[in-house]
């Protein structure tokens, strides 16, 4: 094969590679969670992000989770990017830091939480329809205050 050709080769087969569309990535949205009424400003602050009904609230199934310190203040702002559809946060706060959510002798909590929407259960746990809500464009801001 003569060099002409092989440049041809090559270019063509560039050209052709270029008006190819690129696999699209998942498309993330920037979201902002601002978390309010910190019990503890020194005490970690779990956020666990779901994006499923059957995982909400069970242990490891989460998306993804963020530990934050509240820094010596009693609110913070963080910046996610999720992808596009319906998800929920739960958090808690570790004011002991023992690594885990305490709870009483009937599996109530006994350390600050709380859920997307500011849903205050009352008997049972909430369900993923009562904290949801949805990604589908950047600058949405899911503000939570925790519960005591």
């Amino acid at each position: 094969m003569n060099l002409l050709s092989s440049v041809s080769l090559l270019v063509g087969t560039c050209l052709l590679g270029a008006a190819a569309p690129a696999p699209r990535a998942a498309e993330n949205q920037s979201i902002t969670v601002v978390v309010s009424a910190l019990v503890s400003t020194t005490s970690t602050v779990k956020l666990y992000f779901y994006n499923t009904r059957e995982g909400f609230l069970k242990s490891g199934k989460w998306a993804f989770s963020k530990a934050v310190k509240p820094e010596g203040k009693r609110e913070f702002t963080l910046p996610v990017e999720l992808p596009k559809g319906e998800w929920a946060v739960a958090i808690t706060q570790d004011l002991n830091n023992n690594d885990k959510v305490d709870k009483n002798f009937i599996g109530i909590p006994t350390e600050p939480y709380a859920f997307s929407n500011n849903i205050r259960p009352t008997v049972a746990a909430p369900g993923f329809d009562e904290c949801k809500f949805t990604v589908d464009g950047p600058g949405k801001v899911v503000s939570i205050v925790l519960k005591d």
